[in-house]
Formats: C-alpha cells, sequence, structure tokens
C-alpha cells in the first residue's frame, strides 16, 4: 500500500473527513514519528510495532560499478520491530 492509497482508504472509511484532512492528519502522524526517531527516541505503538534507530559503525564500502573501495561512515537506521499482535496475526 502506498500512501495514497492509505489516504483514499481513510476517506473512504471517514466520510464525513475531507481528503485535504485526511492528508494533513497521515502527515502529521508520519512527520511526528520521523521528528521523535530524528531525536533518538522511540515510537511504541501498542499491538502494531516499535520503531526505533539503530547505530552503524564506519566500515569501508566498494562501488560496484568500479570495485574501488570506499569509506562509509558511521550512521543511525531506522527499525521496526512488530508487536505481538501483528506477529499474531500475521502467522495465522
Amino acid at each position: 500500500m502506498i500512501r495514497s492509497e492509505l489516504v483514499q482508504k481513510l476517506t473512504d472509511l471517514h466520510p464525513d473527513l475531507s481528503p485535504r484532512e485526511v492528508e494533513a492528519i497521515v502527515t502529521a502522524f508520519f512527520d511526528t514519528i520521523v521528528d521523535r526517531l530524528a531525536q533518538g527516541g522511540r515510537v511504541e505503538l501498542r499491538g502494531f510495532g516499535a520503531f526505533s534507530t539503530r547505530g552503524r559503525d564506519a566500515r569501508t564500502g566498494r562501488n560496484p560499478r568500479t570495485g574501488d573501495t570506499v569509506a562509509v561512515d558511521a550512521k543511525r537506521v531506522p527499525y521496526f520491530k512488530p508487536g505481538k499482535e501483528m506477529r499474531a496475526r500475521l502467522n495465522v
């Protein structure tokens, strides 16, 4: 499902809201998650899962086109751990 499909589904489920209002809600939801992760925090949605970040160490990579070695800086990457209820529904 892509973002526009999510907005359309929510608009269908809540006909009292305009597509523009639903888009604003979805944008605010995702922006809040990203802002919290950028601050080094964690976002937990009970029954769904938890978003957090994990650190990756600096390493030596390889340019696949040329084969040259490239220094890759340390970075934080997003991580999602599904909740117990989600895992149960996926493995019925």
